[in-house]
């Protein structure tokens, strides 16, 4: 059985072996949407927080993709090999580019972040810099879905998740209530690179199910979920000066 919501790369539930076919339900469109809302599959971007070879916050972020195509979704991965430092080049790099072409394109996102130092990574919070809260008065984030996970190579923690849900809020983002924290991760991943039966699976399946649920939900009415008094007073012009402005 596979979800045809969308034309797109349709998972069978051959991919996802650990998913019991009997529970696994698709998104009940109908029950979450309006009737002039749109009805194109909910366009998902991935980030991740890791440049090692196995990474294991990678390989959780392939898992919940499967997921996610499965439940209908569109999915684009960002790689973030060759991504500068924020403010170390200016913002017309290549790769600074493709990240922000991807969260525009986006209607929801998943953040993946192998926890260091009690911390997200460097790396993980290098992307969510180079992501501008405006872009010429436009808010690139703003009103859109996300999810937070973490993966640690000790016992379980929920620093990162929570540092991912602050700045889920800063980037006036909506963040789904669940989360998932896989501890000792490489003991949670086999030699195929695929993630084992276990409650920490059940957990990861539960945050991509919810995370479909909201985007279908909110995506509609997210122009008038984020309609605020405060900016309809100002330009767009104002708008943008405000938030880029160079000295407080």
């Amino acid at each position: 059985m596979a979800n045809k919501t969308a034309d797109l790369d349709v998972i069978d539930l051959c991919d996802l072996p650990n998913i019991d076919a009997d529970n696994i339900q698709p998104i009940d469109i109908e029950s979450l949407i309006g009737t002039h809302d749109p009805r194109h599959a909910p366009r998902i971007l991935v980030l991740y927080g890791s440049l090692r070879q196995r990474s294991f916050s990678k390989l959780a972020s392939e898992e919940a993709s499967l997921l996610l195509r499965w439940y209908g979704c569109e999915v684009r991965t960002f790689d973030p090999t060759g991504l500068p430092l924020p403010d170390a080049v200016d913002a017309d790099h290549p790769k600074v580019q493709e990240l922000r072409e991807l969260a525009q394109w986006s209607e929801g996102m998943l953040w993946v972040s192998p926890e260091r130092h009690g911390s997200m990574t460097s790396i993980m919070k290098a992307q969510i810099d180079w992501i501008p809260l405006s872009l010429g008065g436009v808010r690139p984030t703003q009103g859109k879905t996300l999810a937070v996970m973490q993966v640690s190579g000790g016992s379980q923690s929920f620093n990162t998740v929570n540092q991912l849900r602050i700045l889920g809020r800063w980037m006036r983002m909506i963040t789904i209530p669940n989360q998932s924290s896989i501890p000792k991760a490489f003991l949670e991943f086999n030699d195929d690179d695929r993630m084992d039966k276990s409650p920490l699976y059940l957990r990861l399946v539960d945050v991509c199910e919810e995370l479909v649920k909201f985007t279908w939900l909110t995506r509609g009415r997210s122009a008038y979920l984020i309609d605020r008094y405060s900016e309809r007073v100002e330009s767009a012009e104002e708008l943008s000066q405000r938030v880029n402005q160079k000295s407080l």
